[in-house]
């Protein structure tokens, strides 16, 4: 299900069911979070193989599910994964290319960088047969595009186009090879991008964001003052 390699200061993960447009059972779900702990690369690209970036939840594992407690363990599954994205040291770059659906849009949210390609689609098609997306989605979409545009989305059931994506917000870029972004992250110092992706993620008071930014910068300053004193 989970394809890894790394290339150069990028891990690229693969989810790889193309038959299933990469759609995530709950075993799947366990290796994609254990690929993104274990790497320790500055950055990890996160993409789809075949024609989909992903599904979201595999519907015949959810349709497996005995009853409300097991479902309850489904959701937690998903929401642990996009935590673990989202709490990375590594920046997580998704890279969408072709249909992100469902999960598979809430992966991307907790995602430190979306891009896609011009072909790329997202859509939440639960609400048309009964469902959502329970894996985080409902909290990150309105942090990320707005309430206003994040309803629309979500109760509309439609599929949005990767130039709509990225007028919402939903994607900062459209380009033909997304997986070039995140060498282009990955070109800059490791310890900035750790730094940065803290700082912008710190949910503290304002008062004390800028006191740990105060700290952070001390700290940078003073290992570039280290190097340039060894000639490194």
């Amino acid at each position: 299900m989970i394809e890894q390699r790394v290339d150069e200061r990028v891990r690229v993960v693969t989810l790889s069911r193309p038959d299933r447009r990469n759609a995530l059972t709950p075993d799947g779900l366990d290796q994609l979070e254990t690929a993104i702990a274990d790497a320790d690369e500055p950055v990890v690209y996160l993409h789809g193989a075949g024609t989909a970036f992903c599904a979201g939840a595999d519907l015949d594992a959810v349709d497996a599910l005995e009853d409300a407690d097991a479902a309850r363990d489904f959701s937690a599954r998903g929401q642990r994964v996009a935590q673990a994205i989202e709490t990375a040291d590594a920046i997580v770059v998704a890279g969408i290319d072709g249909a992100a659906r469902g999960g598979g849009v809430e992966l991307a949210l907790a995602c430190d960088v979306r891009v896609a390609t011009p072909t790329a689609t997202f859509g939440e098609p639960g609400v048309t047969f009964g469902l959502f997306g329970a894996w985080g989605g409902t909290v990150r979409l309105p942090e990320i595009v707005g309430l206003g545009d994040a309803m629309e989305f979500s109760v509309s059931g439609r599929d949005l186009s990767a130039e709509e994506a990225r007028r919402i917000g939903l994607v900062s870029r459209i380009v033909e090879q997304p997986e070039a972004v995140s060498h282009e992250i990955a070109g800059n110092d490791p310890a900035a991008l750790a730094v940065l992706k803290e700082r912008l993620r710190d949910t503290a008071s304002k008062a004390e964001q800028e006191r740990r930014e105060a700290d952070a910068f001390a700290e940078l300053v003073r290992e570039r003052k280290r190097r340039n004193d060894d000639g490194s």
